[in-house]
Parts: structure tokens; sequence; C-alpha cells
């Protein structure tokens, strides 16, 4: 087990077995710029082009305990930029689950389809990427039972919260505050909210 992993548990960012094996075994370095290895297990963001980062594993970790995935989850990953998470949730759905990613940057959808296949999670039918705009979600695999957004937003959107299964979980960011929403019924959300973050904006095409 890493540095990194270990000082993430002991300061009780990473809690769930699942989580923390899925951590252990994808590890950062696979996601990267080949000029940023070095800093791979660093507790900070790192930008990977175009604008975008791959971001802080503290945020990572509290993101993806807050979305408790489980196996044979069928989950949605919106800006799915480098890849990394599509990876962590793809080990832990298993081959029974489904990782959904969808990325607005065409050079970082190739660029995260390519890292996520590293651990043959593409191969398998585990992760599949579009190259799409994410705030619309992609209907065709929902409903989802998680679904997690790595970039800033104005609000939920709207296709977002139809395409999550009552009973479902959502994580993402609104106003640089990490928002965990459960959908109770159809217009009936529970939402906690967490300050103290920074995420670059979301990505929507400018005729939407």
């Amino acid at each position: 087990m890493s540095r990194l992993v270990n000082d993430l548990i002991k300061n009780g960012y990473l809690k769930t077995d699942i989580i923390i094996d899925a951590f252990s075994e994808i590890h950062r370095v696979n996601f990267i710029p080949k000029e940023l290895e070095s800093e791979a297990g660093a507790n900070i963001p790192l930008p990977i082009g175009y604008g975008q980062t791959i971001s802080q594993p503290l945020t990572v970790a509290l993101m993806l305990e807050l979305l408790d995935p489980g196996l044979g989850h069928n989950i949605l990953d919106v800006g799915s930029g480098s890849g990394w998470t599509v990876a962590l949730l793809s080990s832990i759905v298993g081959t029974k689950g489904k990782v959904t990613a969808a990325e607005r940057i065409p050079e970082l959808y190739e660029f995260g389809k390519k890292n996520a296949d590293k651990f043959n999670f593409v191969k398998k039918g585990i992760a599949e990427f579009y190259n799409i705009d994410g705030s619309k979600g992609y209907e065709k695999n929902s409903p989802y039972d998680r679904i997690i957004v790595s970039a800033m937003t104005e609000d939920i959107p709207r296709p977002l919260k139809e395409q999550l299964k009552v009973g479902g979980k959502m994580v993402i960011p609104v106003h640089n505050d990490i928002w965990y929403i459960e959908k109770k019924g159809e217009d009936d959300l529970y939402i906690e909210k967490y300050s103290g973050f920074s995420f670059v904006p979301l990505i929507h095409k400018s005729n939407d």
C-alpha cells in the first residue's frame, strides 16, 4: 500500500474496504502526463492539459466515500478527464457493474479511455467512454445507482436528477461546495453540503 493511501486512511478520508482496495490497486501515476509522474504520490491536484486537472486524492477519496459505490452498481461519471475515477469505480463495481464516462473535451476523452484500459476495464465492458456534454447525462444507460461529477456546476443539471434512480446517490461540486444528494422520491432530494474545495468548471456546449 502506498504512502499516499496510508495517509488518506490515517487521516480519516479513506474508510471503506472496497474503496481502499481500489485506491491500492489503481495507481494515480497511470493517469497523469509522463512529465508529472514524479508528482503522482503528492496529495495535490495536477494539470492534465486543456485547462483541466486530475483532482487531489483527498478530494477523490472524500467524494467516493460519500458516493458509497458498490459491487454491481450502474454509475455515471461526469467530467471523467484522466479516467482515474472511472478506473477506481470500475474496480469497485466489478464485472456485473457498469461505469459510463462522459467527457466533453475530445483529447481528454481519448486520454481517459486509454488510461482506464491499462486495467482492461473498457475491454471487459465495465467502463464505457463517451465524448459528450456530461451535464445532459447519458440517458441510454440510465437509470443510475450513483452519479459522480468531477467539475463545478452552478446547480444540479436536471437530466442528472432525472437519470438518478430513486434511492440513488449523487456527489457533485456546486459553487466549490461538494453536495451529497440522495434521491428520496422523483421530486424529493436530500442534500448535504461540504465546503472548502476548488474545482474546474463543467464545460457545456456553447449553444446549450
